[in-house]
């Protein structure tokens, strides 16, 4: 719900995002999960937690229609380099861009270390009267960090 006269004019919707991926063809994710930050954690003795310092490598999902065969073929054979054997190239370089209503670019953010850990096929079912197929791809980022 959103109250009126507390959202500033042209703001970012969360539909209006693109992911590019550095060496890969124009892909149409339908759905992003968020992408949470966190840095790792350590107990102390006394029962509190403090800073490990590091950021801990994120692992979020994204949606691909499974119609769209240039996309899955671009996202297979990225999955593929993580396999064995390794390619050297299995971690991508990625920006996300959130738009907003009149198409700026309020947040971008850079993905560094960013492959594919996991492809999901669709839940069949005959009683669905059409909705489309979709793959869920599932990332692991080592950072995510936005860009000025």
């Amino acid at each position: 719900m959103v109250l009126q006269g507390s959202v500033l004019a042209d703001h970012v919707p969360v539909n209006n995002y693109e992911l590019i991926v550095v060496g890969l063809p124009s892909i149409f994710f339908v759905e992003i999960s968020g992408i949470e930050l966190e840095v790792q954690q350590t107990d102390l003795p006394d029962r509190t937690k403090a800073t490990g310092g590091q950021i801990i490598p994120q692992e979020w999902t994204a949606m691909t229609m499974l119609h769209h065969s240039i996309e899955r073929e671009a996202l297979e054979a990225w999955l593929a380099e993580g396999r064995d054997p390794v390619s050297t190239s299995y971690k991508k370089t990625s920006t996300l861009i959130h738009k907003t209503l009149s198409g700026l670019d309020n947040g971008k953010f850079a993905m560094t270390g960013h492959w594919i850990t996991k492809r999901k096929l669709p839940d069949l079912n005959k009683a669905d009267e059409g909705a489309p197929a979709m793959i869920e791809w599932t990332f692991s980022t080592d950072t995510c960090d936005p860009l000025a």
